[in-house]
């Protein structure tokens, strides 16, 4: 039986996240998504033009991680729906490549305290799933369990090569 077979309808594979680390993640793309409408549109009132095209990004960010992360505000959008389902099943480090991406670009185009600190919860949910992608750390037992396994493995080929006599 395949891993799609067996995963319900509506909800994606294991990534191996707890709820709580996943919720993290999720609180953690919305305030980005707030910190970044607030500090586009602050940074948009300017007649500097690589300001207002990184104010325009930024509230495209806010747009986006708002779509991904929380669909039901977004409920007038047609493909809303979609778009979240999509997003629901990339792997975390998918959506830690996007999420930092889409941060760093206003601080590229207009390096200020404004962009920083407006991207600076966008690239921290980046940084959460790419932390997520690394997968769970292992236990000291299971490691040590190991170490003594490969300990064993490589003295019984010592001892069959006809090792000094």
């Amino acid at each position: 039986m395949s891993s799609e077979a067996t995963a319900p309808a509506g909800k994606p594979e294991d990534d191996g996240m707890t709820w709580w680390y996943r919720w993290l993640c999720k609180a953690t793309g919305v305030l980005g998504g707030v910190s970044c409408a607030v500090a586009g549109v602050w940074n948009c009132v300017t007649v500097n033009p690589l300001n207002i095209a990184a104010g325009v990004w930024m509230v495209l960010n806010a747009f986006v991680l708002f779509l991904c992360e929380v669909p039901f505000c977004c409920q007038f959008i047609e493909f809303a729906n979609a778009v979240a389902a999509r997003a629901d099943k990339l792997r975390a480090w998918q959506k830690a490549l996007f999420y930092c991406g889409m941060a760093l670009v206003p601080v590229v185009l207009s390096f200020s305290f404004t962009t920083l600190f407006g991207n600076a919860m966008a690239f921290a949910a980046g940084v959460l799933y790419g932390l997520a992608s690394l997968g769970k750390k292992g236990d000291a037992v299971t490691y040590a369990r190991l170490q003594h396994q490969k300990q064993g493995d490589e003295e019984r080929m010592g001892a069959t090569d006809g090792g000094p006599e």
